[in-house]
């Protein structure tokens, strides 16, 4: 999480969605960056409204506007599957390197009982507040960086040069299209989110102010 004070913007820190490269970019011209601890960079939208909000608020001023990045849910979950197969992970609860994305997915979406290499929550939960609504002020698919790039550029009144961070190694990703249909079912919301959120020609999501 990123908070610049003037520009009055939260960029919050979607966990696979490239903001590790936002970070390294922005993170200097910041007056607050959360960045080492992930229990602390991934505050979703209602830890922020909780325990950061009410910092950085002041009476009279013009109130932060929120910042975050979605990515299509099938490619947000392989996105994860290729980072945890590395070979870091062997031998590890979370390690996919054994376990096919078919696999995975199918784990994933368990109502209860998943292995620890599949234990995720949802791009939506993260960015609901205390309602439930999706109330992040400004959401941009991953796809659409360029467009997310340029947009901060101009609120922060400077260029912005990106280097690609974090990323996941190579690994297929296929998906049977029974899985693929069900994955749509139950990531419903989250793909609505995706769908609506800003690229070329498009505003807002669901949902935000």
């Amino acid at each position: 999480m990123l908070i610049f004070l003037a520009p009055r913007i939260v960029l919050l820190s979607v966990p696979k969605t490239g903001t590790t490269a936002l970070e390294e970019a922005l993170a200097p011209r910041a007056e607050i960056a959360f960045r080492s601890d992930p229990s602390v960079k991934h505050l979703n939208l209602r830890q922020y409204l909780n325990r950061i909000q009410p910092l950085i608020a002041r009476q009279g001023q013009a109130p932060f506007e929120t910042v975050a990045v979605i990515r299509k849910p099938l490619d947000w979950l392989g996105s994860w599957y290729r980072y945890r197969s590395r070979d870091g992970l062997i031998g590890h609860a979370n390690s996919t390197a054994h376990v096919s994305f078919e696999q995975f997915v199918t784990d994933y979406l368990r109502p209860k009982g998943r292995p620890a290499y599949a234990r995720l929550g949802r791009q939506s939960e993260f960015l609901m507040d205390h309602d439930g609504r999706i109330a992040v002020d400004h959401i941009f698919r991953y796809e659409a960086m360029p467009l997310l790039v340029d947009f901060l550029s101009q609120r922060l009144g400077r260029p912005i040069e990106l280097q690609r961070k974090n990323v996941s190694p190579p690994g297929a990703t296929d998906l049977e299209p029974g899985t693929r249909a069900r994955l749509r079912r139950e990531l419903a919301l989250d793909y609505e989110i995706w769908q609506a959120a800003r690229h070329e020609g498009a505003a807002t999501a669901p949902g935000a102010r």
